[in-house]
């Protein structure tokens, strides 16, 4: 997706939280498995960067060619957030772009070094901010977790670390449900610190 020191980055977390768990109850991976599809989830967005390469890995023309015998022209609709259209409502709109728009994704997909820099134009959008803010709140969340983990609290930590599952869609759509997801995640943060360290037993009725 990035770079080799940015995959270090995420197995470096996930080792630190798997040693935490085993400790905690050994033989539990529930909590670990949370964080790796949720930090997976918040470290490899679907960017510019990553579109772009997506429809220049050869995976989009063979789609294509699966499903087509031929095709006249190419043309996609896209929301720019650089120089793009906006409705009165201040949302993107999509425009329509030629074929050419392949080579646009081509040298876009080369450019992926610039990505997090502080010459990444696309970092500066506010749906790109919002997303830098989304996973240092979650690797904030990681650490408190590997600190507190507790046969009693397996559960309410799984649940906070799933808590990013909730933010879908692009533009004002992820913000509204980002908006939502963290009112949950304030609630889980509470419901870890109050969980008991070891579960509680239910007496028989």
């Amino acid at each position: 997706y990035q770079n080799a020191a940015y995959g270090k980055r995420y197995a470096d977390r996930l080792a630190t939280l798997r040693k935490a768990e085993t400790n905690a109850v050994p033989g539990s991976t529930v909590v670990t498995e949370a964080a790796a599809k949720n930090l997976f989830k918040l470290m490899a967005i679907k960017d510019e960067y990553e579109v772009a390469r997506l429809y220049t890995d050869g995976s989009f023309a063979a789609e294509l060619a699966k499903q087509f015998q031929g095709y006249d022209k190419l043309e996609f609709h896209l929301a720019p957030p650089i120089m793009g259209r906006r409705g009165s409502d201040g949302s993107p709109r999509k425009s329509s772009f030629g074929p050419w728009m392949m080579n646009g994704f081509r040298l876009l997909a080369a450019m992926k070094g610039l990505r997090g820099t502080a010459i990444d134009l696309f970092g500066y959008s506010a749906e790109r901010r919002m997303e830098r803010q989304l996973l240092t709140l979650y690797e904030a969340d990681l650490d408190l977790v590997a600190g507190a983990l507790a046969p009693g609290k397996i559960e309410a930590a799984a649940a906070l670390l799933s808590v990013p599952a909730l933010v879908r869609g692009y533009g004002h759509v992820k913000q509204a449900s980002a908006e939502k997801a963290a009112g949950e995640r304030q609630r889980l943060l509470d419901r870890l610190s109050t969980a008991p360290l070891r579960p509680q037993l239910q007496a028989a009725e």
